[in-house]
């Protein structure tokens, strides 16, 4: 499973790096950026709470 952004519609909220700190990461800049595409299957039921939580649903599981 992987996990992806538009970063056209992402605003940086930063509630995905909460959920996920290790999958998720804002720079300095507030550009979110994906720290592990590959999600490790231990990590599965965090980075799905992370995307359905995104205000703007600019993450995506494929």
């Amino acid at each position: 499973m992987k996990v992806s952004v538009d970063l056209d519609q992402c605003e940086a909220n930063g509630i995905c790096v909460g959920i996920a700190p290790d999958v998720f990461e804002l720079d300095d800049d507030d550009i979110l950026h994906i720290v592990e595409a590959d999600v490790p299957a231990d990590r599965v039921a965090q980075v799905e709470e992370a995307v359905s939580q995104c205000p703007k649903a600019a993450l995506r599981l494929q």
